[in-house]
C-alpha cells in the first residue's frame, strides 16, 4: 500500500490524532513559539526534559520554561532566530531533578510570513550518547598515544621519546651555547632480585625505582626507561660539571633508600654514567655512547656510584 492510500484510509477526524501521536513519538522536543516567545504547540517530550506535559506547555514563555540561567545562555540564539536567522547549536540542559546534565542539539527555525518573523520552530535532540561516545573515543586516543610514548610497566617516557627529547636538547643547547647532561642509569644486581623474589616482585621493584628517579628530576628534565633495568636522564640546562655530579649523587641517595619486597628489606644500588654536551659529544648518539662508557666504568669501580665520561675518554 502506498503512502497516499494509507493517508486516505485514515478518517479525516483522526488525522490530527495520528499526526500528534507521530510527533509525540519523536525522540526530541518539538515546539512552536509565537512572536512574543509564548508556546502555542509542544509535544510530550517536554515532560521528560522539563517535567511539563503538553497541556502545561501551552501559554508558557521561553524565559519561564528555561529559567534565568539557561535562558540567558540561549538568548543570543533566540534573538538571532527572531531576527530571521536559523540557529543550530549545542547546549547542556539539567534534568528536572537536577541530578544530571543532558547534552542537546537545538535547532531554531524562524517562521516568516510576508517578510516578518511570526515565531520560531524549535527542535531539540538528545545527543548525550554521542557526547559520551566522543569522550570515550578521546580517552581511547589519549591512552593509545600515552602507550606509544611511555613504558608500559613504569609509566616513564620510553626510548623513542627519550631519543626525540635528546635531539631537541642538543639542538637547543647548540643554538644557545649552553651545556646539557645525559645520565645513563643501571640498577645494580637486578638479576638477583628476579632470581630471589621472582619476576613479579622484580617488576614492583622497577616501578618503585622509576618513581624515585622521577621524584629527583626537575620539570625541565626527563627521565625514562630504555629497557630492562636501564634508564636515561636528560638535563637540558646544566651550569657545570659539578651540577651534573650533584644530580647523580641525588639519584643514588634517593633510589638507595631501603625497599620492602615480599617481607624483606633491601637497599638498591645504581650505577650512573655522566656525559656533558658539548664536552663529551656533539650528537645524541655520541652523548649516549659516552654516558654508557662512564656507566660501565662506575660498575668496574664497585657499583653504586657515578662516573663521568671525561675520566674514561669519549
Amino acid at each position: 500500500m502506498n503512502s497516499a492510500a494509507t493517508i486516505a484510509a485514515v478518517p479525516p477526524d483522526d488525522l490530527g490524532r495520528v499526526a500528534m501521536t507521530l510527533v509525540d513519538n519523536i525522540d526530541a522536543m518539538v515546539a512552536f513559539w509565537d512572536e512574543h516567545q509564548i508556546c502555542v504547540f509542544a509535544n510530550n517530550a517536554y515532560l521528560d526534559w522539563f517535567g511539563k506535559r503538553r497541556e502545561q506547555m501551552i501559554g508558557i514563555s521561553l524565559a519561564e520554561l528555561l529559567g534565568p540561567v539557561l535562558y540567558n545562555k540561549n538568548l543570543p540564539h533566540i534573538q538571532a532566530a527572531y531576527a530571521g536567522r536559523k540557529q543550530v547549536f549545542e547546549r547542556e540542559i539539567p534534568t528536572p531533578d537536577g541530578a544530571a546534565i543532558r547534552h542537546s542539539l537545538a535547532t531554531y527555525t524562524p517562521y516568516v510570513v510576508d517578510g516578518r518573523v511570526r515565531g520560531i520552530f524549535v527542535h531539540v535532540a538528545d545527543v548525550t550518547p554521542l557526547k559520551k561516545l566522543e569522550a570515550e573515543l578521546r580517552a581511547a586516543k589519549a591512552h593509545a598515544e600515552h602507550l606509544a610514548m611511555h613504558d608500559v610497566l613504569t609509566g616513564l617516557p620510553n626510548r623513542l621519546v627519550l631519543l626525540q627529547t635528546l635531539e631537541q636538547t642538543v639542538a637547543l643547547a647548540g643554538r644557545k651555547h649552553h651545556q646539557a647532561a645525559v645520565l645513563s642509569i643501571d640498577v645494580d644486581d637486578f638479576k638477583q632480585v628476579n632470581d630471589t623474589y621472582g619476576h613479579s616482585a622484580g617488576d614492583r621493584f622497577l616501578v618503585e625505582i622509576a618513581a624515585r628517579l622521577r621524584a629527583c628530576v626537575r620539570k625541565s628534565e626527563t627521565v625514562g626507561r630504555v629497557g630492562g633495568d636501564e634508564f636515561l636522564l636528560i638535563a637540558p640546562e646544566i651550569d657545570s660539571h659539578a651540577e651534573a655530579e650533584e644530580l647523580a649523587a641525588r639519584l643514588l641517595r634517593t633510589a638507595g633508600q631501603p625497599i620492602r619486597l615480599d617481607g624483606a628489606w633491601m637497599s638498591p644500588g645504581l650505577s650512573v654514567g655522566i656525559a656533558l654536551y658539548p664536552q663529551h659529544g656533539g650528537t645524541p648518539d655520541a652523548l649516549i655512547a659516552a654516558s654508557d662508557r662512564a656507566l660501565y666504568a662506575a660498575k668496574r669501580l664497585g657499583k653504586n656510584r657515578y662516573a663521568t665520561a671525561e675520566l674514561w675518554g669519549n
